[in-house]
């Protein structure tokens, strides 16, 4: 049985990729301000749903000669496991009448086939662009917890959706300008600075200023400018102060710091 609890078979490898997941769902849980046993079916669903991913991920590298076979089994008891606890999740939700939460998985599969095509290929590394889209499968866990919450698909949950994604997306591109500068030999001059960070600047920039905008006609909440505030002044620090020679875990931890900041601050602000 030891051999079946291999963790890098049973559990993602890319730990920074919880964060993607977890505040869209603890914002949509925290949004929707009702708990049920429905918002434990789809906590658990969400949750089987991650997982799975790493195992099939692993059986694709095997089937495409990325990795030996002796590999196999465990890759397939992780899949089965995951694979009965969500079809459970799943039928619980449609038992407590949430049907309609499963259109919201639609999206996931094209672009997680897209994903393991990606990796049969072993072109799946600093795909930026796929993760942008995988991410906003994920923040569609906001607006399914939301719905959850109000015991309705209420239109705002819409408005969860896309502000957890834009958040998600400008951290993407936030932590691959980071993994970039690390690269240096130097701290660059100020324009080559700009001039590097300007893809994060615009990400961040757009998503303040679409928040901004929205709560002074009053769609929004109107402290919600804090928690994307926080993201865009990062975005700034970071441009302005390179990563050289900084490892990876560092910038990493301090991306999840920003993160977690970041979901704290959205919770407290959007029923405020």
């Amino acid at each position: 049985m030891r051999n079946y609890f291999r963790r890098h078979i049973a559990l993602p490898t890319d730990h920074g990729s919880w964060v993607f997941l977890l505040s869209p769902l603890l914002i949509g849980l925290f949004a929707g301000k009702s708990w049920s046993l429905a918002s434990f079916y789809l906590v658990l669903a969400a949750l089987a749903a991650f997982l799975i991913r790493q195992p099939i991920t692993t059986a694709v590298k095997i089937y495409s000669g990325r990795r030996l076979r002796r590999d196999l089994p465990t890759a397939r008891f992780w899949i089965i496991v995951y694979g009965l606890v969500l079809v459970i999740a799943l039928v619980g939700l449609v038992l407590q009448g949430y049907t309609i939460l499963l259109l919201l998985a639609i999206p996931a599969v094209p672009i997680f086939a897209w994903h393991l095509f990606l990796v049969s290929r072993r072109s799946e590394r600093r795909q930026a662009g796929v993760e942008i889209l995988g991410s906003g499968v994920l923040a569609l866990a906001a607006t399914a917890a939301y719905w959850v919450g109000m015991g309705r698909p209420d239109p705002a949950g819409w408005w969860l959706f896309i502000l957890t994604w834009l958040q998600s997306a400008a951290s993407i591109v936030h932590a691959y300008l980071r993994l970039e500068q690390r690269e240096l030999n130097k701290t660059p001059d100020l324009s080559s600075r700009i001039e590097m960070g300007h893809r994060a600047l615009l990400y961040t920039t757009f998503n303040f200023v679409l928040v901004i905008a929205f709560s002074s006609l009053k769609k929004l909440p109107p402290y919600l400018l804090l928690p994307f505030g926080l993201q865009w002044a990062e975005a700034i620090w970071g441009s302005l102060r390179p990563a050289v020679g900084v490892k990876p875990t560092k910038i990493g931890f301090r991306q999840l710091t920003v993160s977690t900041l970041f979901t704290l601050l959205f919770i407290l602000t959007w029923n405020f």
